[in-house]
C-alpha cells in the first residue's frame, strides 16, 4: 500500500485575520499570570513569522533596534525544535541548534511591527529582561515547557473565539499564528522574494506552500479574463446622418464668446 501524501500548502481556513489575531493574544494576556508572560511568545509568531521553536531561543540580544515607536529589526541565529532526549546532546527534550533549512551560523533578519515593538517593551520591563536572557522560561528557569503554552495556546482560543470558529480549524495549533504572518505579508504586495527571506524559505516552496492563502488574487484573474473575453461593441453605420441641430454656427459662436 502507497503512503498518503502529505499535504504541503497551508489551508487557508487556519489562518487568521488581524482581527481575530488580535482577539487571540488579548486573551492570551487576560487568561493570567501565565498568560501574561507568554503573550509575547504568541506575538512574535504572528507578528514576525517566528517559528515556536525559534521563538524559545530569542533573547533580548536578538533585536537590533526596537524604537518607542515605528518598526524594529531582528536578526535570528539559531533555534530550539523538539528532538525528544533520544536525540539531543544535553538529554532535554529541546537542544539549541541551526536554524531550519540554514547552515551552522547562518541568521535570518525579520521585521518587527510597530504593535510588537511595544509588546516586547513591555515584556522587558515587567519581566527585567536582561540583554542576554531569554524572553520566555518557565517558572524554575527552565526552557518553557510545551505543555504549558499549549495549555494556554487552547484556553485564550477558546475564549476569543466565537463558537462556529472555535468548531472549525481556524488557528488549530499555534504554528498557524507564524502562517497567518506570512499569509498577511504576501496579500499586503510585500515581495515574495522579501517574505522568503524574513520567513527562512525559497521562493518556490514559499509560493508552493502558500499557494491557497493568497486572497484576492483569484478575482483579479476573473477580471482579467472577463476583460479579455468582452464582446466587441457593434460599429456605426459610416453613413449614418449628422445630428440636427436648432442653434446656427453664428449662434454658438456667440455662446462659446
Amino acid at each position: 500500500m502507497a503512503a498518503p501524501q502529505v499535504v504541503g500548502e497551508v489551508d487557508r481556513r487556519t489562518v487568521v485575520n488581524p482581527e481575530q489575531a488580535r482577539r487571540f493574544l488579548n486573551a492570551v494576556r487576560d487568561s493570567g499570570p501565565r498568560g501574561q508572560r507568554i503573550a509575547a511568545f504568541f506575538a512574535l509568531q504572528y507578528w514576525a513569522g517566528v517559528r515556536p521553536s525559534e521563538a524559545l531561543h530569542v533573547r533580548r540580544s536578538t533585536f537590533l533596534k526596537l524604537p518607542e515607536a515605528g518598526w524594529g529589526e531582528g536578526l535570528l541565529d539559531a533555534s530550539n525544535p523538539r528532538g525528544g532526549r533520544r536525540w539531543t546532546n544535553n538529554g532535554e527534550s529541546r537542544e539549541a541548534r541551526q536554524l531550519k533549512h540554514r547552515a551552522v551560523g547562518a541568521t535570518r533578519p525579520f521585521p518587527v511591527h510597530p504593535e510588537l515593538v511595544k509588546i516586547l517593551l513591555t515584556h522587558f520591563e515587567n519581566y527585567d529582561i536582561g540583554p542576554g536572557d531569554l524572553l520566555f522560561l518557565g517558572p524554575r528557569g527552565g526552557l518553557l515547557a510545551e505543555w504549558a503554552y499549549l495549555e494556554t495556546f487552547h484556553h485564550a482560543r477558546k475564549a476569543a473565539f466565537t463558537p462556529e470558529e472555535a468548531a472549525s480549524p481556524l488557528l488549530d495549533v499555534p504554528y498557524s499564528l507564524r502562517h497567518a504572518c506570512v499569509s498577511t505579508w504576501l496579500n499586503a504586495g510585500v515581495s515574495p522574494v522579501q517574505v522568503a527571506e524574513w520567513a527562512g524559505h525559497g521562493v518556490d516552496v514559499l509560493l508552493r506552500v502558500y499557494a491557497k492563502c493568497l486572497t484576492g488574487q483569484d478575482e483579479i484573474d476573473r477580471r482579467r479574463i472577463e476583460a479579455a473575453t468582452q464582446e466587441e461593441p457593434a460599429e456605426a453605420p459610416h453613413d449614418a446622418p449628422e445630428p440636427s441641430s436648432t442653434q446656427s454656427d453664428a449662434d454658438k459662436g456667440d455662446d462659446q464668446g
